[in-house]
């Protein structure tokens, strides 16, 4: 078995860090599609994959995690979807920064139901890695600057831990100023 870098461990607190490509079984088809090189991923009780509770439960850093929000947008008659990225100690800024980048008059989260559908993946795992084609991804650049950051997976039962510096290198990453303090 590998041995996760130290920053990496740091922001998975107690969990287990397991080489995520040799892991397919704890991701979504997609997602283990999609894996940048050296993530590392986790399993975790699905009752304590929101943040708040994995901070509580596994000693997991907030300055360490990142969230992922999908929210969208129209502009003449056309729709414009994009996952936001942000430290998990702080918040999109949805109708600020993300709502100028997506170029709409008013942006708002997509409904739970459609978020799911169309990522593929469940409802508070939702993650950068193995998006939809066509979503932009808005990466904060306090995340992209991250050594590492544990996120989503796609599903609830587990964590990712990857650079900062490869979710801003995923297909149609977009790093900017996007968040708001928490």
């Amino acid at each position: 078995m590998s041995t996760a870098p130290a920053e990496a461990q740091e922001v998975a607190g107690t969990l287990e860090l397991l080489p995520a490509a040799e892991h397919p079984e704890l991701l979504p088809p997609q997602v283990a599609a999609a894996l940048p090189e050296g993530a590392w991923v986790c399993a975790i009780d699905p009752d304590v994959a929101d943040t708040a509770a994995l901070v509580e439960a596994a000693g997991v850093p907030p300055e360490g995690s990142a969230n992922c929000v999908v929210v969208a947008g129209k502009r003449a008659g056309d729709e414009r979807v994009a996952a936001c990225v942000v430290l998990a100690t702080t918040r999109a800024d949805v109708n600020g920064a993300v709502k100028k980048a997506l170029d709409v008059r008013k942006a708002s989260f997509l409904p739970q139901e459609r978020a799911v559908a169309e990522s593929g993946m469940e409802f508070g795992g939702i993650t950068p890695v193995g998006l939809p084609d066509g979503w932009r991804l808005l990466v904060d650049r306090a995340a992209a600057e991250s050594p590492w950051v544990l996120i989503g997976s796609g599903v609830r039962r587990s964590k990712l831990v990857v650079r900062g510096a490869d979710v801003a290198a995923l297909p149609g990453a977009e790093v900017a100023d996007i968040a708001l303090p928490g």
